[in-house]
């Protein structure tokens, strides 16, 4: 059991799912941060979008690939840097974020980062459903119906099943869940493998062309030119990994050692993002061959292969793998951001619980209302909203306080305190963000910075760190040592 650090204030910021984790508790290797990025790659949206960014900007597949995987190596690098502090510390972001916004004031960012994330949470759990669905109908041989909201009875039904597994599966634990992904990203994997050799066998060497012709670049192209495109296919894959950069302490506090974290984040981010993306392109390239389209969500594509055995295999691993990347990047997170509002009277579970509620209709509202966005949009704001949180809380840990923080004054109520600031609150961390906010969500909706939407996220994050070291100068406490 853990025990609250001295001087903490019992139920006003501490609970036993918010204490520090002793490191002698920490079970997880660089294998179980590998698969947090395996699944998360993995999942049916990211392979959708992985896809969608090889035909939308009029890129060459080459220039594509390469902006993908350097985005992979960036994302690598913020999470190294976001996860540090909780390897050290043991604590998860709601409570490392208060050293920069304040011990009350951290409930702010907690719940900027929670919305998000259950926004992200009901989208990921209707794609989800999407294989789910695609089982059942292969097993009892319905297709069609009539449909509420854009979903058919059978897709109602898989959406409720996956609703109520992630829920059954979260409050098993946190060693369930890791155990749930070390078995569904290695088994993802060799599922996209057998359906990129089926395609492939399916489509013949007819394959090379379209492969080639999606090299070449596609028929769209973007005004900005190609260097902004680069930029931009780069920035969206950096948005889709933001609600997990920021929140990276959440799942490194379980890591043995800092030297694991890294491990697990080289293999699972950049190498795992280049092989994945590879056989998206591939498998892609195939669908113009077989059904004279570009397909991208694997789902779709599973059911016009027309082979039952994998479509049965590839539906279950889909789910999973969708699943997993659920519960630890967009169910996991707010569960504890909501227990932060309040420690006394919610625990992870019943903000898990709060989440899953929220969510279900967020998910229901995907196919009439939310996508009609668009992936990229939808990805690219989502991201721009989290960017100057990112921000502030590197430079607050890295630049402000020189690495060095009072675990002890984390949990403490004291005025005195070095991150009491004024009634708890750190009014010039929140006014850092909302400059950096504003400007970074207009690069995403405001034609006039439309040149600028590639970078939307990067902008973001460099705003607000950058507002928030000049407003912290001089600042009392900024450098109390641990």
């Amino acid at each position: 059991m853990a025990h609250p650090p001295q001087g903490a204030q019992d139920g006003a910021l501490y609970n036993e799912d918010l204490a520090p984790i002793p490191a002698e508790k920490r079970q997880w290797g660089a294998f179980e941060i590998f698969n947090v990025w395996n699944n998360d790659i993995q999942s049916l949206f990211g392979y959708s979008l992985a896809a969608s960014l090889f035909i939308t900007y009029g890129l060459n597949g080459w220039a594509v690939f390469a902006a993908i995987v350097l985005a992979g190596f960036f994302v690598m690098v913020l999470v190294n840097l976001t996860g540090r502090p909780s390897v050290r510390y043991g604590v998860p972001y709601p409570v490392m974020a208060r050293a920069s916004m304040g011990v009350y004031g951290a409930k702010f960012p907690a719940l900027v980062r929670g919305f998000v994330a259950i926004f992200w949470y009901g989208v990921q759990t209707y794609f989800a459903s999407t294989a789910v669905a695609l089982l059942l109908n292969t097993l009892l041989g319905i297709e069609g119906g009539a449909t509420f909201l854009g979903m058919t009875g059978i897709d109602w039904l898989s959406y409720v099943i996956v609703c109520v597994f992630q829920v059954g599966l979260f409050m098993m634990g946190i060693e369930w869940v890791g155990r749930f992904l070390n078995w569904a990203g290695p088994f993802v994997y060799a599922v996209m493998i057998a359906l990129m050799l089926m395609i492939w066998w399916q489509a013949g060497n007819g394959i090379f062309a379209a492969l080639g012709s999606i090299f070449e670049g596609s028929d769209a192209t973007d005004p900005r030119g190609p260097v902004v495109a680069f930029v931009t296919v780069m920035g969206t894959m950096i948005a889709y990994f933001a609600a997990v950069v920021i929140n990276f302490g959440d799942f490194s506090r379980f890591v043995k050692d800092e030297t694991a974290m890294r491990k697990g984040n080289f293999w699972g981010l950049p190498v795992s993002i280049a092989l994945f993306s590879f056989i998206a392109l591939f498998v892609t390239a195939g669908t113009v061959v077989l059904f004279g389209e570009k397909l991208v969500n694997p789902a779709d594509i599973v059911a016009r292969v027309d082979n039952t055995a994998l479509t049965l295999i590839a539906a279950v691993t889909f789910f999973a793998a969708t699943v997993g990347i659920n519960l630890v990047a967009n169910f996991i997170p707010p569960a504890y951001d909501i227990a932060n509002l309040a420690p006394d009277r919610i625990s992870a579970r019943t903000g898990g619980l709060i989440t899953a509620g929220i969510a279900f209709f967020i998910g229901a509202l995907w196919v009439s209302f939310i996508s009609n966005v668009g992936i990229a949009a939808f990805v690219d704001t989502l991201g721009a909203v989290l960017a100057p949180l990112y921000g502030i809380l590197v430079a607050d840990y890295y630049l402000v306080r020189r690495q060095k923080i009072d675990l002890n004054a984390l949990f403490s109520a004291d005025p005195k305190g070095p991150y009491y600031y004024e009634g708890g609150w750190n009014k010039k961390a929140i006014m850092a963000f909302a400059c950096a906010a504003v400007f970074s969500v207009a690069t995403v909706w405001v034609p006039a910075l439309a040149s600028l939407s590639g970078f939307g996220w990067v902008i973001g994050a460099v705003l607000g760190g950058g507002f928030h070291v000049m407003l912290m100068r001089g600042a009392a406490g900024q450098t109390r040592t641990a």
